[in-house]
């Protein structure tokens, strides 16, 4: 991971329930994290916990957490969205965090938890300059191949001419009698093997050596920890063989131990030619042998010992306890077992087994029938007894069969392998020194008897009797092979290492101490020493042994560099591994390539982003990450390449591993051909050391530039270590055939390339020809030939290789041709030509091992262009700079700065939004771009691009079809040129989900000719409307915004604009962003269109409205109300005029300005119009209006009851309320019917009005409004009604009209019908009276504005069982799903006979809409608060209840291509692909919660 030139931000969303151990998450120190709360946990009391200190100089300690804060950026309480918590990253290694949702502490209640990891910052040099850690060159030395001391830097020199930047030394310490590198005998002292006779080297001298090395040489180094074992000669693991797995420690090894014995003798016996009357002779060397070795151990040699009876229970002893138990009174009462079982002795010992007595006795006494006689009772529960005791036994001693003959079987492949098979060391004879398996434990010291050697394990002599450690094949890495309930050692599936014993440590330090502190002594000696260790053998080292160690570790050095081999076969596991030891790279083997294609795979997994990657924010969520890896050509573990490859493939193969991004290391002896593995336990030859001798035969023990391809590993190095460092951080890996592999670096800032081709080799060539390479194609400019270079036989050099007795010698006879830093004309293995489709490097003499690295440079007119790109960028929050490294924001001269400014917010809709039908509806021949194989872009403008990318950018997913049209052509570019030439983005203020909310007033309300309103009075005071230049006549006409019902079914057109629809939106959409201009515009319009007394539902322009809808003019009402309160001065409006088009109901639609009003009174009509009543039939009714109603339908009625104050309206055969299905299907016949005609007085059309009235008593009081009554002939006789008695009569009537008491009540009304108690009917007085008890989601609209219609407490009861049966994720269900007539999916094409659901018949019958979700949630909070004095800390649960739902919305609005809320989803939340993804009412209401939430109950 490279390191910025800039402050990183990384952002974590934590989510209920969430346990990230096994996710990798990477970061630099000097980067910020910030955790922000997922939408489980909005709601939640949730505390923040994290062990990285809050400075350096803290130190890490993990047991340490410190409790992090929570910030709010907006400044609003209600406005935690974007609310975070912020780590600085001040110190390297892993770290863990973790957090609660139920207000404690404590770990143990952690409802999420994760760790992040920190890599360290290296340094070299005199001066510590950074070492980024994808530019490590590591390469491995055998220790004790280095020699005596006085000669190590000599022979280290080769490594600095190398050109590598790390060196890794195996144990520098004591080794034991194997010379093992890894099998150490003291760990704290350096090996007396490397000081020369007469004197003493210390572990001092080896730290000034290393000091020296990272100051003069700029090389670091690192070394092994071994924490699994210890060599069997340490004389401290004499002293304390508690600290060794042994007999007595352990005892569950005790069988194992004795099997151990039987086949040591066995194989003694084998040498001794005792089996060879059974065809077992000392010379094994056939399958016919091992046959007999397998007859002969399963049917004489174990049988004999039995080995099961350490498994099993003794019967009689255990049964005379049973019946002992039973005589002295002992009962099972207090078990609640049902199985017996057997417990295994703690001493393991022959038939020591247990069960548990009281169990039995319970299960086998206890059961007999009482009627028998005591004694009878007792005999007949040990009969019963017994018989399960032996049915235990068999069944244990099956199983113990299993693992013995388990144990034959690798015992037998373990000699096939050694003496058998063709690919193993084919060992002649059967020997002490070679048995036929090597032992599990150390051997006794004395020759005993099998019998006498089960005799001393048994006794305090057992402490000696240790486990060798070895290594198991597909062990689980969490579990330690060694542990009860292992049965490794038993089974044989160890291979075991014969030169150690396996280390004990326990759980903790107590249990131990003296390994613990003998190990941590040997760690922070390491790390004063060292600048990183590799962890030995990690996956097999107790994980909490290993963190201690590395914590200890860190504290001396912080910046510890450590790297592991880790073999789980599972990135899962890999990644725990990581989390908890703060792993700093993976080793990775070349060599485990079978290809060229899987090696170049190797590289580009690796690490690095893909060429052309996205250009990403400083402030960006944190991606799991890949383990980083030091990516090795060859590791001391690993054969030579010579040897499993070919001599040619050594160069190739080593170019490509130095082109991957991370780090990458080697192993000495690749780079001078030794064509064998140097062992690490039997090699006791030298490294050859640097010479300066410049004669033509170096002197013996000597290597120089010239030595194997040691002149060309310095060159690889020198590359990949300025890849790293300049940050050439995207990779792009070409498999050109089966053998050429191209590779390329890419740096996104300077845009130049690196690119290696490269011809292994990985298995014999026919011939060495060039053949045909296809050309590489060269996209700019080729600048020079980094290297080009192969490997040749020398024809002048006949010599053979041979093994020099004393120095590690590499092949003879082969030359290396490179050469560097050339122009392309100079190259004697490559040439560039020009060809119509660009130039490209053709290869004329590329042989088989051949490589080429060369550099490019963009084309001077790209890089000018990719320069004024930057330049814009740099306007929003990216850091960008020259290719010279200058800020481009301090020395920008971009004009779209300017341009954006000036603006309009219809502009900044075109620019940012605009869906197809809108785009079309301007007659410029636009429309949604479509991209092949994706589909059309939601948006026409800029957002529309954006919610793809903002998809595919984070993960970088260049093959999305988005990339490929972008690759294949300008066409999306000139798209957008054309279409807007240059406008960039917006501002807004707020967290992410308010200006996410806070943009469909942008996204829903804009100029589309199609859909106009009526032109305002010529009178109107300013500010006036906004014309615009009309393209076919040149003259100015009006262009005021209208407000989209959806996109995008709802953008243009007749049916873009609909009465209802604007005035629930305008609230949210222009009032509360401040577009006061704009909804005083649309509210005066519509106002001009007043008929009837009612404004219409479809407005058609005004000149062809629709007017059959009763809500609309409450809601235009409500809005004025709105408008009045939260505008300054907004009660002028009242005075602005009205340019009427109906004066009359029945009137031809009039020009602006012939016929103006007062809005005052236009309001006033309204009122009193509806006090009056109005019947009539609709214009045109029939089917050129509405083709699926029926003739009744076309008449509508409105009025006012005077007996209740109630507003009703409707029949039977018309919906006028907002759920306003009409059915349209004949096969289901339910063409002409409405789903919903809520007819009488709807619930929410009473509350909008008692609203309406409410506000007009108080303007009227005030002087503000001129009328104070509505004019009703009552019995006969004119009757003025004032507001506030209309008022007060709906006040007095709702109660006792609308609650269904949680009880039955005498006389209550049509009980039988009552599906739901303790709720508010959804209307009263339908025509079918069974409609008017249905639950649906409308109540709330009611309690939302009018408020003070409802019993408190009777709301808060209504309020809790809406929530119970109608709240879904998004939006409320439009009816109680107990109804008969629920439906929970809309489906408008559904053509089936099924009445409920054809043709979307339950448009309104079940699924789930988003707007009433906003006025539920209003209610919710004003009745909380309303509620609070009663009940104490109501009101703060009800806000983390409605934060919490709100975080619904805010991730389905990030995530959402229209970024917009659903016009309505199926049963829970379920996506309906009928509706409206983009609905204006939708996003209005959530913003409206949002907003009352913060200026009215939080302020």
């Amino acid at each position: 991971m490279a390191s910025s030139l800039v402050n990183q931000l990384r952002v974590l969303t934590l989510n209920e329930g969430e346990c990230l151990e096994a996710v990798l998450f990477r970061l630099e120190k000097g980067w910020l994290l910030h955790f922000v709360l997922g939408p489980s946990l909005a709601d939640k009391n949730v505390r923040l916990f994290t062990n990285h200190p809050q400075e350096a100089k803290l130190g890490s300690n993990r047991q340490r957490y410190r409790e992090l804060s929570w910030q709010n950026i907006t400044g609003r309480k209600s406005d935690v969205y974007d609310n975070f918590a912020e780590v600085p990253m001040v110190l390297c290694g892993s770290f863990n965090y973790y957090f609660t949702a139920d207000g404690s502490a404590d770990r143990q209640n952690a409802d999420g938890s994760g760790y992040f990891l920190v890599d360290p910052v290296l340094h070299f040099g005199p001066y510590d300059e950074r070492l980024p850690l994808d530019s490590v060159c590591c390469q491995t030395v055998l220790t004790k191949s280095l020699g005596l001391f006085p000669d190590w830097k000599a022979r280290l020199r080769v490594a600095k001419e190398s050109g590598y930047n790390m060196i890794h030394f195996t144990p520098i310490q004591e080794l034991g009698k194997s010379n093992s590198a890894y099998a150490l005998k003291d760990q704290h002292t350096l090996s007396p093997a490397y000081s020369p006779l007469g004197q003493q080297y210390t572990l001092n001298d080896v730290s000034s050596l290393v000091r020296y090395m990272k100051e003069e040489w700029d090389i670091l180094s690192l070394t092994d920890l071994v924490f699994n074992h210890t060599a069997n000669e340490s004389p401290w693991i004499q002293q304390h063989p508690e600290c060794a797995y042994n007999v007595v420690n352990s005892p569950h090894l005790k069988p194992a131990y004795l099997l151990d014995r039987i086949l040591w003798h066995f194989s003694l016996d084998v040498a001794a030619g005792k089996w060879t009357y059974c065809g077992i002779p000392p010379e094994v060397n056939s399958e016919h042998h091992l046959n007999a070795i397998r007859g002969i151990l399963t049917e004489k040699v174990l049988p004999k010992h039995h080995i099961h009876e350490y498994y099993l229970v003794h019967v009689n002893n255990t049964i005379q306890q049973y019946k002992s138990a039973i005589l002295s009174g002992r009962h099972g009462d207090d078990r609640h077992g049902t199985e017996l079982h057997l417990i295994p002795d703690p001493k393991f010992r022959r038939l020591k087994c247990v069960i548990d007595i009281p169990l039995a006795i319970k299960l086998f006494y206890s059961s007999q029938p009482s009627w028998i006689s005591e004694d009878d009772r007792i005999t007949a529960s040990c009969n019963a007894l017994r018989q399960k005791l032996e049915q235990i036994n068999d069944q244990e001693y099956a199983v113990i069969q299993g693992h013995l003959d388990s144990a034959v079987d690798n015992f037998i492949a373990n000699a096939r392998w050694r003496f058998v098979n063709p690919g193993g060391p084919r060992i002649a004879r059967v020997s002490e020194k070679d048995p036929l398996m090597y032992n599990y434990f150390i051997l006794p010291s004395r020759n005993i008897t099998v019998e006498e050697e089960e005799a001393v394990m048994h006794s305090p002599e057992g402490a000696f009797c240790m486990a060798h450690n070895g290594w198991v094949m597909n062990d689980d890495p969490m579990r330690n092979f060694a542990e009860p309930g292992s049965n490794i050692y038993l089974r044989r599936e160890l291979i075991p290492w014969g030169d150690s014993v396996k280390l004990r440590y326990g759980r903790k330090p107590d249990d131990c101490p003296y390994l613990w502190e003998h190990m941590k002594k040997y760690v922070t000696e390491t790390a004063k020493i060292f600048h990183g260790v590799r962890l030995d053998n990690c996956h097999s080292t107790p994980i909490h042994v290993a963190e201690y160690m590395l914590d200890e570790a860190r504290k001396i050095r912080p910046d510890l560099y450590v790297i592991a081999e880790l073999f789980t076969s599972s990135e899962f596991k890999d990644n725990i591994f990581i989390n908890r030891l703060g792993l700093s790279s993976l080793i990775r083997e070349g060599l485990s390539a079978w290809n060229a294609h899987e090696l170049g795979r190797l590289v580009h997994h690796y690490g690095g982003n893909p060429v052309g990657a996205f250009i990403q924010p400083p402030a960006r969520p944190l991606m799991p990450s890949v383990a980083h890896a030091i990516f090795m050509d060859q590791t001391h573990d690993n054969p030579s390449p010579v040897e499993k490859r070919t001599v040619y493939d050594l160069l190739p193969s080593a170019a490509l591993v130095a082109m991957a991004s991370c780090a990458t290391g080697s192993n000495r002896g690749y780079d001078e051909l030794v064509p064998h593995h140097i062992n690490v336990v039997t090699e006791p030859r030298l490294y050859q050391s640097w010479s300066e001798d410049d004669s033509v035969d170096l002197p013996p023990g000597s290597v120089d530039g010239s030595t194997g391809v040691i002149s060309a590993k310095q060159a690889l190095n020198s590359i990949h270590q300025q890849l790293g460092k300049i940050t050439y951080n995207q990779v792009y890996v070409d498999q050109v055939n089966q053998d050429v592999v191209s590779v390329t670096r890419h740096n996104p800032v300077s845009h130049q390339s690196i690119v290696l081709v490269s011809r292994t080799v990985f298995s014999k060539p026919n011939n060495m020809d060039t053949g045909y390479i296809p050309p590489l194609k060269i996209p700019g400019v080729l600048e020079e030939i980094l290297i080009e270079a192969y490997l040749a036989k020398d024809d002048k050099c006949a010599q053979k290789y041979v093994k020099d007795p004393n120095f590690l010698n590499g092949l003879p006879g082969y030359k290396l041709y490179m050469k560097e830093h050339i122009n392309v004309d100079k190259s004697t293995m490559a040439k560039l030509n020009k060809t119509p489709d660009g130039t490209i490097l053709e290869f004329v003499h590329f042989p088989p091992g051949s490589i080429i690295a060369v550099r490019i440079s963009l084309d001077p007119g790209i890089k000018d262009a990719v320069l004024k790109v930057r330049q814009c960028l740099s306007l929003f929050g990216y850091r960008m700079h020259t290719y010279s490294g200058r800020n481009l924001k301090e020395i920008s001269n971009t004009t779209l700065e300017n341009i954006a400014v000036g603006l309009s917010l219809v502009d900044i809709s075109r620019v940012l939004f605009r869906c197809d039908p809108e785009e079309r509806d301007d007659g410029k021949g636009f429309g949604a771009y479509d991209i092949p194989s994706h589909g059309p872009l939601s948006y026409c403008g800029l957002q529309g691009v954006m919610s793809v990318l903002s998809k595919i950018r984070a993960k970088n997913d260049l093959g999305h079809p988005l990339c490929n049209n972008l690759r294949d052509g300008n066409w999306m570019c000139d798209y957008i040129v054309n279409r807007l030439k240059a406008f960039p983005g917006t501002k807004n203020n707020g967290s992410t989900f308010v200006r996410a909310l806070g943009l469909g007033s942008v996204q829903f309300c804009s100029y589309v000719p199609t859909s106009v309103l009526p032109d305002l009075s010529p009178q109107l005071s300013a500010p006036v409307p906004p014309t615009v230049t009309d393209d076919k006549t040149g003259k100015q006409q009006q262009c005021c915004v209208t407000i989209a019902a959806g996109f995008p079914h709802f953008a243009n057109g007749i049916f873009r604009c609909w009465g209802r629809d604007t005035f629930i939106a305008l609230r949210g959409l222009l009032l509360i962003p401040g577009r006061h201009a704009d909804a005083r515009f649309i509210i005066l319009a519509f106002g001009g269109c007043l008929r009837h007394g009612l404004i219409p539902n479809l407005l058609g322009a005004g000149s062809h409205a629709r007017y059959n809808c009763r809500d609309a003019v409450w809601w235009w009402l409500q809005c004025i109300q709105d408008y009045c309160e939260m505008v300054p001065n907004g009660t002028h409006i009242l005075q602005d005029v009205v340019s009427r088009l109906y004066p009359t109901d029945d009137s031809k639609p009039l020009k602006s300005g012939e016929c103006d009003q007062l809005l005052c009174n236009v309001i006033q009509e309204a009122l009193q119009r509806h006090a009056e009543g109005v019947e009539f039939r609709e214009r045109n009714a029939g089917p050129s209006i509405d083709n699926d109603m029926t003739d009744q339908g076309f008449n509508v009625t409105v009025g006012v009851d005077w007996n209740t104050g109630f507003i009703y309206g409707g029949n039977a055969y018309n919906c006028g309320t907002w759920m306003d299905k009409m059915g349209s299907s004949d096969k289901a016949g339910n063409r002409g019917k409405p789903a919903t005609p809520r007819d009488g007085s709807a619930v929410e059309l009473v509350g909008l009005s008692a609203s309406t009235l409410r506000w007009l008593t108080r303007l009227s009081e005030q002087g503000i409004y001129p009328h104070k009554d509505v004019v009703i002939t009552r019995q006969g006789k004119t009757v003025k009604v004032t507001f506030k008695e209309w008022w007060k009569l709906i006040q007095n009537n709702f109660e006792k009209s609308f609650w269904i008491n949680p009880e039955p009540l005498p006389d209550e009304y049509r009980p039988d019908l009552i599906n739901k108690r303790g709720i508010y009917k959804d209307s009263f007085k339908a025509s079918q009276p069974w409609a008017d008890f249905q639950l649906r989601p409308n109540v709330p609209i009611a309690m939302a504005v009018a408020p003070e219609l409802f019993d408190p407490e009777h709301a808060w009861v209504a309020l809790t069982g809406t929530e119970e049966h109608l709240l879904g994720p998004l939006g409320m269900k439009t009816l109680d799903p107990s109804d008969w007539k629920y439906g929970g999916f809309y489906v408008n094409s559904d053509d089936s006979n099924d009445f409920k659901l054809a043709k979307g018949f339950n448009y309104h019958q079940g699924p789930e809409w988003v707007w009433p979700m906003g006025y539920f949630l209003r209610a919710k909070l004003y009745f909380a608060k309303v509620l609070e004095a009663a009940r104490p800390g109501l009101f703060d649960q009800t806000v983390n209840f409605v934060k919490s739902k709100l975080s619904n919305h805010n991730v389905h609005i990030q995530a959402s291509t229209w970024k917009s809320l659903p016009e309505l989803t199926n049963k829970n939340g379920a996506v309906c692909h009928d509706s409206c993804p983009a609905q204006a009412w939708s996003v209005a209401c959530i913003l409206e919660v949002l907003y009352d939430m913060e200026v009215k109950h939080m302020a």
